[in-house]
């Protein structure tokens, strides 16, 4: 098995790994390994209601979740984004009248059932 060969790890989370074994393992895993597809939470104490999203070849999307409707690109780049940028564009991201009010009546109802 060489470097030509095609490795596919689903639901890998290499993120959450701290050994690798070696470091070059550590190398191929941190460094060199491209990720085809990601979809997971941003981070939530600084980007709550987000998700991060990557399609290759294409690049990063840093995407909010309203409470009604679609996701809504907040961040778009070409690497991966650290958590200062999550936390300057949400920061940044601005919400219409429209969703605010939408969301606001819909916390409303659901506190109602809390």
């Amino acid at each position: 098995v060489g470097m030509e060969t095609l490795v596919v790890l689903l639901n890998a989370r290499l993120s959450k790994i701290d050994n690798f074994g070696t470091n070059s393992a550590n190398t191929l895993f941190t460094k060199e390994f491209e990720p085809v597809f990601h979809l997971r939470a941003a981070p939530q104490e600084v980007a709550p209601d987000c998700l991060l999203h990557r399609s290759y070849p294409g690049g990063w999307s840093l995407a909010r979740k309203p409470k009604v409707g679609q996701p809504k690109v907040i961040l778009s780049q070409a690497e991966i984004p650290t958590l200062e940028e999550c936390v300057a564009a949400y920061e940044s991201m601005e919400l219409g009248n429209i969703e605010k009010g939408v969301e606001t009546v819909i916390d409303n109802i659901s506190g109602w059932f809390r």
